[in-house]
């Protein structure tokens, strides 16, 4: 599906404007204290002309035919463009988590690393994380890495998701 870049696309954006839309794709998810997993994942961009995206992302877990067994993941927020390719992510999760990221875009690619990680109470422990977002074929494929419950940083999710 071509993608066209919007009329109102704030100059800040342009370095992560090809994320914009709608994603689904399948990945697999992996860490130290849980079972590895399959999901099926929904990414949606979106803009109205500022220099920032909404975000909001949701998964299921899916058997090994990619049939749904229950919901997972959700976390939403806001890529803020600042200008020559730098984001700051701001992000909250249905787990309790909230986090703030800062990073770079250049050429298709986008790489985060958290500065801060708070948490409520009920929340489990995460302390850190790395993610890499890339355009790849028109295809938006991502790693993200996580430091939690006393593990230090290490692969956790991975994805290849098609623009819907």
């Amino acid at each position: 599906m071509p993608f066209e870049l919007p009329d109102n696309l704030h100059p800040d954006c342009g370095p992560v404007a090809w994320m914009l839309g709608t994603w689904r794709g399948n990945g697999k998810g992996d860490y130290p204290t849980i079972e590895a997993f399959d999901y099926g994942q929904e990414l949606i961009f979106t803009h109205d002309g500022r220099p920032f995206f909404h975000y909001m992302a949701r998964s299921w877990i899916v058997d090994a035919d990619g049939q749904k067994l229950r919901e997972g993941a959700i976390e939403t927020g806001f890529l803020r463009c600042r200008g020559e390719g730098k984001v700051e992510l701001l992000l909250t999760h249905h787990t309790g988590i909230a986090e703030i990221w800062y990073g770079e875009a250049d050429g298709g690619k986008l790489e985060l690393t958290t500065d801060a990680v708070v948490r409520t109470e009920s929340a489990k422990e995460v302390t850190g994380g790395k993610r890499l977002y890339g355009n790849v074929e028109g295809d938006l494929l991502y790693a993200v890495d996580l430091a939690a419950v006393g593990q230090p940083l290490q692969p956790h999710l991975w994805a290849r998701l098609q623009r819907a």
